[in-house]
């Protein structure tokens, strides 16, 4: 089944909660990066964590861009994400596998790190984009994206994201969930769900046992009014195309770009989200330097 995202409202207002099987959107980065366990684990929980917050922070053509760096073996991440629930991302290293932790997990917070940030920046497209950026408190990025909406956003919130990953490397599932607490919610109804969530096992253990995100939701909420909002299908998917890379090369020095054209007879551009090659002709680059000398 394709991914999806619920959007809720809770008890008449009192929560705002979103619940994410994103199993497909994961495994497709797994495959287009070729990503090992720990790497997988960690590039899948933030881009579940990016849909999560972009699909409630953003509307319209808004854009987000979610920056980790704990300086752990698979270096940066780096996600792409927007309301309409598609994500796209990268790591530094993919090639990372680690020992399993205590718990007998993949180790997400030694494959990250906590020496660093976790940057957001969210473009509205007008002005200046707005940046936010909070330490890592854990790398586990569950509670680094519940830090940062309660720093940068002013939105008490419950955060979780997990991705379970076969012995081949391949994405079994992965999924998340947010709840945001709303102005007026009880001291008693947050204590109750505190409690429910600390109980609940990980989402991915929910998704293996063939739970859905609506069972999920059941699950946090009980016999609280559950209201849903919205159903939203959600994946990987990038933007990337030729004409980008030729925008970018158009602003490229002509120089180089005559140097492109004598020395290496064209020039070869990869997307770091997908992986997808582009490939310029002497032709291509005569014609982007012939605009570029235009303007």
């Amino acid at each position: 089944m394709a991914d999806y995202l619920v959007k809720s409202l809770i008890d008449n207002g009192m929560f705002r909660a979103y619940v994410v099987d994103a199993t497909e959107t994961v495994a497709e980065a797994q495959r287009k990066h070729d990503t090992w366990s720990a790497a997988t684990a960690a590039l899948g929980r933030t881009l579940i964590g990016t849909m999560l917050l972009s699909t409630s922070l953003l509307k319209g053509k808004e854009t987000l861009t979610v920056k980790v760096n704990g300086h752990g073996p698979v270096g940066a991440i780096v996600a792409d994400g927007n309301a309409d629930g598609t994500v796209k991302g990268y790591l530094q290293y993919p090639h990372i596998n680690l020992p399993l932790n205590n718990k007998h997990k993949i180790d997400v917070k030694k494959a990250v790190g906590t020496a660093g940030m976790l940057t957001v920046t969210k473009d509205q497209g007008f002005g200046q984009p707005y940046t936010g950026q909070v330490p890592l408190v854990s790398g586990e990025l569950g509670e680094d994206f519940t830090y940062y909406l309660a720093k940068s956003e002013q939105i008490p919130s419950a955060v979780g994201v997990s991705v379970f990953v076969e012995p081949d490397n391949s994405v079994k599932v992965a999924g998340g969930f947010m709840i945001q607490v709303m102005p007026g919610a009880s001291d008693e109804a947050i204590s109750r769900l505190e409690k429910r969530i600390e109980a609940m096992p990980m989402v991915s253990e929910l998704l293996l046992a063939g739970q859905k995100p609506e069972d999920i939701l059941k699950l946090l909420f009980k016999d609280e009014e559950v209201k849903i909002l919205q159903k939203l299908p959600v994946g990987f998917k990038c933007d990337c195309s030729k004409d980008r890379f030729a925008k970018a090369l158009s602003s490229v020095q002509p120089q180089a770009l005559q140097e492109m054209i004598d020395e290496d007879h064209g020039a070869d551009a990869v997307c770091h989200f997908c992986g997808n090659h582009y490939h310029f002709s002497e032709d291509d680059l005569r014609t982007i330097l012939a605009e570029t000398q235009a303007k």
